[in-house]
């Protein structure tokens, strides 16, 4: 397939003929530096924060997928480490057990990219990350070199667009399998349209091999998008043809080869999996609210706004472009001979992208069952497209409207980012003049600085000046240091302890650990399933739960909810006095953070 006549392309200087031909195939030195600027932008949005040597790790486990998810690595690595045969360490890897029981819910990916970061790194939370950040950093910097190799001129906008908005950053900072489905998926599709493209089987590879790696993430879901994206790209493009091509025999050998070991052998060890995976875990949670996850339809519009942010503005009007740009190719193919053809029609990239964007939002927006990880996947075309329409607009500017929503949107995220310890700390009281004034001038800040660089440097800055931005609030949020043996700043850090304290376990576990042994009994009771799973993963043992097992007679420690949302009594006092029936207990501490209370409750 011919690329377009209107499809810009940057040409590096001609090499001489007489230079030696190793030296030609080296990179030039404005190719190495763009690349580091790459490399360095993606590293710190994915990382900074996450691991010890780059900004610390802030924030332990937060919610309950991420607590659970890592103890069944931990367990699986137990497993592993105490096997004696090849057999039976294979044997290990097969069924993933939570506090020794069977947990069917997904596929084995996750678990076994942990657990062998785990025997590397050791059973961190933040080592319990590394699988999904890893992920990420190889889906940008495929976006960057598929760019720069079919896309030449917006190829770094794109990658950096990508990297440094809100949905990647945060869940390439999870300990979940949104990343491991989402990021092979991406690399996946890229791969089939340089197929398109060139006729190559060598790209046709990737559909097959990285379909079968997101498949072992979250199951079938991966395939049947992948199918739909390319089933509705071919009937719009009128090119059934492509769709008869793109099964490949040595490819679909290559997917059952990586997906179906793993789902015959779980199946013979667990006879229940079909059931629970494939029906329960899949078709039930599609269909029906089981699982108590239900939103109104249009949720994924409000979650693919804000998981685009800062970028939001200028991603929907390069949506929206990409949309017309589709239209105005299938009219043209479509017109009359004596009809007039439109001004600027696109390539098919625009429409393939189109349609990976929005396929997953529709798809997932009839789910009974929502949460914002399942559209993921239409963040990345949507970034692609974002990088090059900014390339395209460099040389007429960016309208001036968009580029006043793009600030003044840049300042909404520096005013909320600056205000979020007070309303974590207060909840939704309006904060003191002093710190209110000062999240304005921030937030005024950020705006002049997009509109000044823009009009001074042009669009091309644009990117610069945002992820400034960006660095700057991730710097508050995280804390200044440490770096790489460099100490870090301690009063940088009161903002990233708050949040610790306030949404995750861990530092509730590390002053558990102080007053109870590891082996002695914690219990909980009322408390979310977040701080449960939480408690249990820094533990390393399931905390006993009053209302599913009853209270132990042994003396344990309990940490029970005692305040509900806006400080409500839920007179949890009442209501242990009914389940201990006489026995001693006595308040510890406090957690008011998260309205939690801890006490020691003597034995029966």
């Amino acid at each position: 397939m011919k690329n377009p006549p209107d499809v810009e392309t940057v040409l590096e200087p001609s090499v001489p003929e007489s230079t030696e031909g190793s030296l030609r195939r080296l990179p030039n030195w404005a190719t190495v530096c763009e690349a580091s600027v790459f490399v360095v932008f993606a590293v710190f949005f994915i990382l900074y924060g996450v691991t010890p040597l780059l900004g610390g790790d802030g924030l332990g486990l937060v919610g309950a997928d991420e607590p659970r998810y890592a103890q069944i690595a931990h367990e699986m690595l137990g497993r592993f480490d105490s096997a004696h045969t090849l057999k039976e360490r294979l044997t290990a890897c097969i069924t993933p057990y939570l506090y020794g029981r069977p947990w069917l819910e997904k596929p084995a990916l996750y678990y076994w990219r942990a657990m062998f970061v785990f025997q590397e790194f050791g059973v961190h939370d933040w080592s319990a990350r590394l699988p999904s950040a890893s992920f990420a950093f190889i889906m940008v910097a495929l976006i960057y070199l598929h760019m720069r190799r079919f896309r030449p001129g917006g190829h770094l906008d794109a990658a950096l667009i990508t990297v440094a908005c809100v949905g990647i950053i945060g869940f390439s900072r999870g300990a979940s399998t949104d990343m491991q489905m989402a990021a092979p998926f991406c690399i996946g599709l890229l791969g089939w349209y340089a197929w398109y493209e060139t006729d190559s089987k060598f790209w046709l590879f990737d559909i097959y091999f990285f379909t079968g790696v997101a498949t072992l993430a979250k199951g079938p879901v991966a395939p049947f998008l992948a199918l739909l994206i390319v089933v509705a790209f071919a009937a719009l493009r009128g090119e059934w043809s492509i769709i008869k091509r793109s099964f490949w025999w040595p490819g679909m050998l290559l997917y059952f080869a990586i997906v179906l070991p793993w789902f015959v052998a779980v199946q013979h060890e667990n006879p229940t999996f079909f059931r629970e995976f494939f029906l329960e875990h899949n078709l039930a949670r599609f269909a029906t609210n089981r699982y108590e996850h239900e939103q109104p339809f249009w949720y994924y519009i409000v979650v693919v706004v804000l998981g685009l942010m800062p970028w939001t503005v200028i991603a929907i009007r390069a949506l929206v472009d990409g949309i017309q740009t589709s239209v105005a190719e299938w009219r043209l193919r479509h017109s009359k001979p004596d009809k007039p053809a439109p001004k600027r029609p696109g390539d098919a990239f625009p429409e393939f992208l189109v349609l990976w964007a929005l396929i997953p939002i529709v798809f997932f927006s009839f789910s009974q069952s929502k949460l914002p990880g399942y559209i993921l996947p239409s963040i990345p075309p949507i970034t692609i497209l974002t990088g090059d329409y900014l390339f395209r607009c460099r040389r007429n500017g960016l309208n001036f409207w968009i580029l006043l929503g793009h600030a003044l949107l840049c300042g909404v995220l520096s005013l909320s980012a600056f205000l979020l310890p007070w309303f974590v700390a207060h909840g939704m009281h309006m904060p003191p003049g002093r710190a209110l004034a000062a999240a304005v001038l921030a937030s005024v800040g950020a705006m002049l600085l997009i509109l000044v660089v823009v009009h001074g440097f042009g669009v091309a800055r644009l990117r610069l000046a945002t992820t400034g931005i960006l660095i700057v609030l991730m710097v508050f949020l995280y804390g200044v240091g440490p770096f790489f043996g460099i100490p870090a700043i301690a009063a940088s850090k009161r903002t990233v302890h708050l949040l610790d304290r306030s949404y995750s376990a861990r530092p509730l576990a590390d002053k558990l650990a102080g007053i109870a042994p590891e082996n002695e009994a914690v219990a909980v009771f009322r408390v979310r399933r977040d701080v449960e799973y939480g408690l249990s993963f820094y533990r390393n043992r399931q905390v006993v739960n009053y209302e599913e097992t009853g209270v132990p007679d042994e003396e344990h420690l309990l940490v029970a909810r005692v305040t509900g949302r806006g400080g409500i009594d839920l007179h949890t006092q009442d209501a242990l006095s009914e389940y201990l029936e006489g026995r001693a207990y006595e308040p510890l501490f406090g957690w008011p953070e998260q309205g939690l209370e801890v006490y020691l409750v003597g034995p029966k």
